[in-house]
């Protein structure tokens, strides 16, 4: 027998936002993903944050792009369908899919609930070995293994930024040990993950100095996020009072920066730990760690059970995103605001139901789906 045809094999239609070449540019797609399986979750799309590495993934910095490319990988919705083995969820519940939506089950990795860290980890967009669509559409379905149950009365759309760049920075925080009340710990970047990186941080009761290129945010910092003090990291005065004084750095920043001067912020044992992605290498001397004994570490967004655990420390301290909520046609406008740091802090697209104006100014409310009858251009 030959293998299914991709009308057989993926027969619910489905409508999106793609990238089709290293423009980046973002329009319509029709498209369609699988059958709910035995095992599988489909829920309705009602909101999804916008990562910096989805700006990363459409362009192609990472040259590692399969076009089309639909974004998107801090989704959340409605259960419309379960399989019939699904026991986690039912249809109505509020659920969330993040940064992978399979794993092999089977090696070590998978065995201690870092799925992340697995061989065979499957992203939620652009993977390597298979063709996968993320949250940028209507509709989302995915093993139950890799749902996300949300609590009670926690907002969605000031939670979906949490499923990737709250697990980026709480998995690290919890696993270096920087989560001990009167610890002093830096925050690299005020931006999407650092943000939330300080909220984490002062709900566990740690001190936290942001350390930034930008000192207009100094105010927002300390008076809405609850930062204990602030460095403007190309101030060298500033920076040197800050020397051997932290026992630990999140480094959130995905633009190019240099690694020594935080390295000095440490203290003796003090860990910098990575957790942007930018685009070229890191220059890093031996000396600045050999003496005081300090390491440089990184992390990557965390396992499913360390993300429903986070997911409902977030809930029980009211931790959310700072998000500015978007219909998906102001996309393209919204990464290039992105590309300019012209956000605070996170974009979340209003997918479920959002707000156009029409060519005569006049403002509707539209269900996304219903644009399926819009012509589509590929």
């Amino acid at each position: 027998m030959g293998s299914k045809s991709p009308e057989t094999e993926h027969p619910v239609k489905a409508l999106g936002y793609a990238a089709r070449d290293t423009s980046g540019v973002l329009s319509p797609i029709n498209f369609s993903r699988r059958e709910t399986g035995d095992e599988d979750v489909r829920f309705k799309v009602l909101y999804c944050g916008v990562c910096h590495s989805d700006l990363h993934s459409v362009r192609n910095e990472w040259h590692n792009a399969k076009y089309p490319m639909i974004p998107g990988h801090e989704i959340v919705g409605v259960v419309t369908e379960v399989g019939s083995k699904v026991k986690k969820v039912k249809v109505g519940d509020k659920v969330g899919v993040g940064c992978m939506v399979g794993c092999c089950h089977s090696c070590d990795q998978c065995g201690a609930d870092q799925e992340q860290y697995c061989p065979k980890m499957v992203q939620t967009y652009n993977d390597s070995s298979m063709v996968t669509y993320g949250g940028y559409s209507d509709h989302m379905v995915a093993n139950e293994h890799f749902i996300v149950t949300w609590p009670k009365d926690y907002p969605l759309d000031g939670g979906a930024p949490l499923l990737c760049a709250g697990i980026t920075v709480y998995s690290p925080i919890r696993y270096y040990g920087l989560d001990k009340p009167g610890m002093h710990v830096g925050v690299v970047g005020l931006g999407g993950l650092g943000h939330v990186a300080v909220k984490f941080l002062k709900a566990l009761g740690v001190k936290v100095t942001v350390i930034s290129t930008s000192p207009e945010k100094k105010e927002e910092a300390i008076n809405t996020f609850g930062a204990d003090s602030f460095l403007v990291s190309r101030d060298q005065a500033q920076m040197q009072s800050g020397v051997g004084s932290m026992d630990g750095i999140i480094d959130t920043v995905s633009a190019d920066h240099p690694l020594v001067p935080l390295i000095a912020l440490l203290k003796p044992n003090g860990k910098l730990v990575l957790v942007g992605g930018p685009t070229k290498p890191y220059e890093l001397p031996a000396f600045p760690l050999l003496f005081g004994r300090k390491m440089v570490g990184g992390s990557l967004i965390g396992g499913i059970k360390e993300t429903q655990e986070m997911i409902e420390f977030a809930a029980k301290h009211n931790i959310t995103a700072a998000i500015e909520l978007i219909p998906i046609e102001y996309i393209n406008t919204a990464m290039e605001r992105l590309a300019k740091t012209d956000v605070r802090y996170r974009f979340v697209i209003d997918i479920g139901t959002y707000k156009v104006v029409s060519k005569i100014g006049r403002r509707e409310e539209i269900s996304f789906e219903n644009k399926r009858n819009k012509k589509i251009n590929f």
